[in-house]
């Protein structure tokens, strides 16, 4: 893939993570439609009984129920070839039930590092690693 490939795809990248950041599940649903592939293959921590571009909503969903406030900050991208990938930051205030727990108010930041491979401009494919352990510890569910 050529360099304007590569930049391309981290622009795309890029725009899904404004909608991500907009906090509404009906603008980051749309995004999903337009820059993900139905039948993405989705290996991430967060296990879901529906596959492809609709396991993705469905992960949002959860999240934004338990951190309606949850915000990505994109620390690092590098993109080689179709693949683009992605250090961020998360944060959020735990307001909703999450992992069989019941909203405790706190804020939690963790951080978590993805790996988007495109083709024909839409994601097809996302290898994640979530510091979940941060995530629990920081709610309270784990000690410290």
């Amino acid at each position: 893939m050529s360099a304007a490939g590569a930049l391309s795809n981290t622009a795309t990248l890029n725009h899904f993570h404004s909608a991500v950041n907009s906090g509404d599940l009906e603008v980051i649903s749309q995004a999903i439609d337009e820059f993900v592939a139905p039948d993405l293959v989705f290996h991430a921590p967060v296990p879901m009984g529906a596959t492809g571009a609709e396991a993705l909503k469905q992960v949002w969903e959860v999240l934004l129920r338990a951190f309606p406030d949850l915000h990505v900050t994109v620390e690092e991208t590098i993109a080689e070839g179709d693949k683009v990938v992605s250090r961020n930051t998360v944060t959020g205030t735990h307001q909703g039930e999450y992992q069989g727990l019941p909203p405790t108010g706190k804020t939690v930041s963790y951080s978590e590092i993805f790996i988007f491979r495109f083709a024909g401009g839409r994601i097809v494919e996302i290898r994640g690693i979530v510091d979940v352990l941060a995530q629990l510890r920081q709610l309270g569910a784990l000690p410290s």
